[in-house]
């Protein structure tokens, strides 16, 4: 089963993910690969551990839209404050879980809340945003599509609604939405659609420039639907859209070198490329040497580029545990680290909580960032790191038949939740340990201002950075095994249940 799971992944390569649209679904809007859009950069909110509260946020920035950058920060922060008012922490049971060690048979899974993004269009006229939510109570997943556009003409940033004329334009369109769902036969429930804004807040356009009107889950039907989407033609949708509404429909539509290219299957570049790693491999012995692996998640962000400086200056290498959609957004950083002897891993597409996920989910996930690392690199990544550490044996499994170690951590510096420098240095100082897995962030700025105190006290004590696989040796870090670190106080490894 998951080998089949897995396999299905290798297939859908041009997908936005497990939700997305056949190829041949008029709904499909073409989206544009953000490595192609100048100025682009992304913005990370994360919060909780294993136990509490899982928030994971990601949020395009453009270098020349300021107010479409601060209406994405307001639209997200008010998505988050909903849920955490809808939402308490999960308490911890008085034996609490060590890092990865995943779910509890009979225990829910933490409140967890996801953002991640795509880009619906991008031209000289407007940009177009879509943010996709995604929320937990423990027992459901459901997930919610907003698309924000900028119009680059007026200097607007415009819910989806600014699209449109005016009011008429709008019950229009809500009239036209109610037939074509009642076209669809009794599984949705078109009497639900009104003429409101926050109803009709995911308006984009399919390559043929054909108004696309996405729902959120549960709106206009039951949530074992999914994705609900309608398309409209040209004769239908065309009089209801403002000049903004215009200028988006071109962007959408121009023929596009930024759009997204289907990259290569899986398969074909595990068998076509070689298997990652440091190109200073070899250089340090591990069983001699004191000997600790740096680790970064969740980027390539802002900060990558900086702390790629500092771990230059001081001869330093370390593992970088990427995002699937920074990955998408930033390959010349992952270029720079395989040219600079770090190592690119894998963190998943979108930072879900793994062990809630179902064997599809959780492949697509890995199969998804596998891709966007080895297009980068020209290298396939050996390792993963699941969020949150949150791991299990359906996970571990299914890592395997990738050809992943899933690697976790003995030293937690709590970097994100500090904005001090200096605290933070000094916790990764006074926790270190021959052979430790230390975790940090590149996407937070603290953490990168930290680093060349870390680096300097733990030089003037002995130690050696490398990356993760050269704790273990020639053998390095076996595919299918779970790895805390390399100290002798630890476990070297653990072997994947069966």
């Amino acid at each position: 089963m998951i080998a089949a799971a897995v396999a299905g992944c290798g297939i859908n390569s041009t997908s936005p993910g497990v939700e997305g649209p056949i190829p041949s679904e008029p709904t499909l809007i073409d989206y544009v690969d953000p490595s192609q859009v100048s100025g682009l950069s992304t913005q990370t909110m994360s919060e909780g551990d294993l136990d509490t509260r899982h928030v994971h946020v990601v949020y395009p920035s453009l270098a020349d839209a300021p107010l479409l950058n601060e209406k994405l920060r307001r639209t997200v922060n008010e998505e988050l404050n909903r849920f955490t008012e809808s939402t308490v922490p999960a308490r911890s049971t008085g034996n609490p879980r060590d890092p990865g060690s995943g779910s509890v048979a009979g225990v829910l899974p933490p409140p967890e809340f996801n953002v991640e993004w795509q880009l619906s269009a991008v031209s000289p006229e407007a940009v177009g945003v879509r943010l996709r939510f995604g929320a937990s109570t423990g027992s459901s997943w459901s997930e919610a599509r907003t698309t924000i556009w900028y119009d680059r003409t007026s200097k607007r940033a415009l819910d989806s609604t600014g699209l449109l004329k005016d009011k008429a334009a709008l019950n229009t369109l809500a009239a036209l939405v109610r037939v074509k769902l009642a076209q669809r036969g009794p599984e949705t429930n078109p009497s639900s659609v009104r003429p409101d804004p926050k109803m009709f807040d995911s308006l984009g356009f399919n390559p043929r420039g054909e108004l696309v009107v996405e729902f959120d889950d549960r709106q206009v039907g039951p949530e074992s639907l999914g994705r609900v989407a309608v398309a409209l033609s040209h004769a239908q949708a065309d009089t209801l859209l403002s000049a903004s509404g215009l200028r988006a429909q071109r962007a959408a539509t121009k023929p596009a070198a930024a759009a997204s290219a289907p990259k290569e299957s899986i398969d074909a570049e595990n068998t076509a490329k070689p298997r990652a790693a440091s190109s200073l491999t070899g250089s340090v012995d591990c069983a001699k040497a004191k000997c600790v692996a740096l680790t970064y998640d969740d980027g390539p962000g802002p900060e990558t580029g900086r702390l790629l400086d500092i771990l230059a200056d001081h001869n330093a290498r370390a593992t970088f545990f990427c995002l699937g959609s920074n990955a998408a957004a930033h390959p010349e950083l992952l270029q720079r680290m395989r040219n600079e002897g770090h190592l690119a891993a894998n963190h998943t597409w979108s930072h879900r909580d793994l062990t809630a996920m179902s064997p599809i989910e959780i492949a697509d996930q890995l199969v998804r960032t596998q891709r966007e690392i080895t297009h980068a690199i020209g290298q396939v990544p050996t390792l993963m790191r699941p969020p949150y550490g949150a791991t299990d044996t359906q996970v571990t499994s299914i890592a395997g038949t990738l050809g992943l170690a899933v690697i976790r951590w003995n030293v937690d510096t709590q970097d994100e939740r500090d904005a001090d420098p200096r605290a933070i240095a000094d916790r990764t100082v006074s926790r270190a340990v021959p052979g430790a897995i230390i975790l940090l962030h590149d996407v937070h700025g603290a953490t990168v201002d930290a680093t060349p105190e870390i680096l300097r006290r733990l030089t003037a004590e002995g130690y050696t950075f490398v990356t993760v696989p050269e704790l273990y040796g020639a053998r390095g870090a076996l595919a299918g095994r779970t790895y805390d670190s390399a100290s002798t106080s630890s476990a070297l490894h653990r072997q994947a249940m069966p």
